[in-house]
C-alpha cells in the first residue's frame, strides 16, 4: 500500500521539490499539497492522508491551529512538523499538540524519509538528541496527563504499552502476545482514553512518567 502523503508550507518552491522527490519513491503519493493551515483544513478529507508534513509559520493558519483542529477532530494523520523554527527544546510541546515526529528543515532527505516510514509503522520517531531533552524535560514536578494512573490500566494494556514503547508495529504486538491485530488496537484506544493522551508518543511519555518503563528501556530509531 502507497502511503499517502500531505504537504503544507507557504513556500512553494519547497513544496514542488519535496512533491517531486517524493514523486520517485515507489511507495510514497502525495495527494495534498497546500501553501496555508486554513487552506489544508478546507480541501482534506479525514480519510484521504495517512502522513502530513507541515510547517509551523505560515501566514494564512499556522501549522499550531491545524494541528489544534486535528485533534479536537481525533485524526488519525500522522503530523511531521518540519519547520526552520526547530528548536529541541520544543519537542515536549509539539508532542502534547499532536505532533508525532519534530524536524529542522535542514534535515536531509534520507533522514525525513526514514521519519516517514517510522512514524507510518509505528506512530511516532525521537531522534537520540530528542530523547536526550526529554530525559531532562521528564521530571517528577511534571503534572500527570489526567486522574488516571497506572493501577487504573489492566495487565494487558501495561502490556500492550511496554511493548509500543520498543517500537513494535500492531502486527508484532499482536504475534507477541498471542492476540489480534484487531485487540492490539483497541488496547491503544483504551490507553488514549485512559491516558489522555493524542497520539502513541504520548503514550510512551505517560509510560516514563508513571514508571511503566525505564527511559533507558525506550528503543530510539537508527538514521
Amino acid at each position: 500500500m502507497k502511503i499517502k502523503i500531505g504537504i503544507v508550507d507557504d513556500d512553494s518552491l519547497f513544496v514542488q521539490l519535496l512533491k517531486n522527490y517524493f514523486e520517485t519513491i515507489e511507495n510514497y503519493d502525495v495527494v495534498l499539497t497546500s501553501k496555508s493551515g486554513n487552506s489544508f483544513l478546507s480541501e482534506y478529507t479525514p480519510d484521504s492522508l495517512d502522513v502530513l508534513i507541515l510547517d509551523l509559520k505560515m501566514t494564512d493558519g499556522d501549522g499550531i491551529e491545524v494541528m489544534n483542529t486535528l485533534s479536537q477532530q481525533e485524526s488519525r494523520i500522522k503530523i511531521i512538523v518540519l519547520s526552520s523554527f526547530y528548536r529541541r527544546s520544543f519537542m515536549g510541546q509539539m508532542l502534547k499538540m499532536g505532533a508525532h515526529a519534530f524536524l529542522p528543515k535542514e534535515v536531509e532527505l534520507r533522514e525525513l524519509i526514514t521519519v516517514i516510514d517510522n512514524v507510518y509503522q509505528h506512530g511516532h520517531y525521537f531522534s537520540n538528541e530528542q530523547i536526550e531533552v526529554m530525559r531532562g524535560q521528564l521530571s517528577n514536578k511534571l503534572p500527570q496527563f489526567n486522574a488516571y494512573s497506572k493501577n487504573d490500566l489492566t495487565e494487558r494494556e501495561i502490556d500492550v504499552l511496554k511493548l509500543l514503547c520498543q517500537q513494535l508495529s500492531t502486527k508484532e504486538i499482536a504475534d507477541r502476545l498471542y492476540i489480534s491485530p484487531k485487540t492490539v488496537e483497541t488496547h491503544k484506544t483504551n490507553l488514549i482514553i485512559k491516558t489522555s493522551v493524542k497520539n502513541t508518543a504520548g503514550l510512551v511519555i505517560y509510560a516514563v512518567q508513571n514508571n511503566i518503563v525505564d527511559v533507558n528501556e525506550i528503543v530510539l530509531f537508527d538514521k
